[in-house]
């Protein structure tokens, strides 16, 4: 008489236990606390304002959108979108799983895949979530480069869903720039910090390869055109034109929903 057996389903911690070593997990839990931590401290100390350009959206909690930003703007970025339930594609990597630790505790919700590895996956994930209405977010040069120029990622998305594109930089006035291959801005505490949000692109649903490249190299003039914005008028924070940002209450979401 034989005996039919279920196969177990690894948990979670089974699986980073197979990923990475106890060296590297140790480092995992130093550098995702040690990264949250930085961004409670010295994130709320910053003079943040918001700027949007004509055309732009309503405000952040408008939803849905294709979120675009260059990758060394994630510290600010991180706090100023806080809360809002924004899908995020990151990686299996060392560097994807600490991202998705600290981004997870600011309300992020990680959608595991990159361009490299797991497109296919990251790319259902995102456009199911952008199609039960949520926002998604792509570092645009990430997870390595080339620094500044943007991959065709939202694009694509922005096709299949009918969801706009929009893109945003925030210039901080002073920071630490690690040496990274983006240049990871680490804002010094009570910096001025401005964000410009770009108007809104939409890609309709029959637009052929031609048409494709326009608007990818739409979404990187857009990129360029709010980071040079942002950084020529960071300085005047705080003044008539760009007044202190308050962010709005929002319902509490629920925070790591099925990734």
């Amino acid at each position: 008489m034989s005996t039919a057996t279920t196969p177990t389903v690894p948990s979670a911690q089974l699986v980073e236990r197979q990923r990475f070593t106890l060296k590297q997990r140790i480092f995992l839990w130093l550098i995702a606390w040690t990264g949250t931590l930085a961004i409670r401290l010295i994130a709320p100390t910053l003079k943040f304002a918001v700027s949007f350009e004509e055309g732009g959206p309503n405000s952040l909690e408008t939803r849905p959108m294709v979120l675009s930003f260059w990758h060394n703007c994630v510290f600010p970025a991180i706090y100023i979108w806080r809360d809002l339930g924004i899908r995020v594609m990151s990686s299996d990597s060392f560097d994807g799983e600490y991202t998705g630790r600290i981004i997870r505790k600011f309300g992020f919700v990680k959608i595991r895949g990159s361009s490299s590895r797991g497109a296919v996956r990251a790319f259902l994930g995102m456009r199911r979530d952008l199609e039960r209405g949520w926002t998604v977010a792509f570092t645009i040069d990430g997870p390595k480069g080339p620094r500044y120029v943007a991959k065709p990622g939202p694009v694509l998305l922005a096709k299949a869903t009918a969801a706009p594109m929009v893109a945003f930089h925030i210039a901080i006035e002073k920071a630490w720039i690690l040496k990274t291959w983006d240049g990871c801005m680490i804002p010094k505490p009570f910096s001025r910090a401005l964000m410009r949000v770009s108007r809104i692109i939409a890609v309709p649903s029959n637009a052929d390869e031609h048409a494709m490249e326009g608007f990818h190299t739409d979404l990187q003039a857009e990129l360029e055109r709010v980071r040079e914005f942002s950084e020529t008028h960071v300085c005047e924070v705080g003044s008539g034109a760009f007044p202190k940002f308050v962010r709005k209450v929002v319902p509490s979401i629920p925070r790591n929903e099925a990734e």
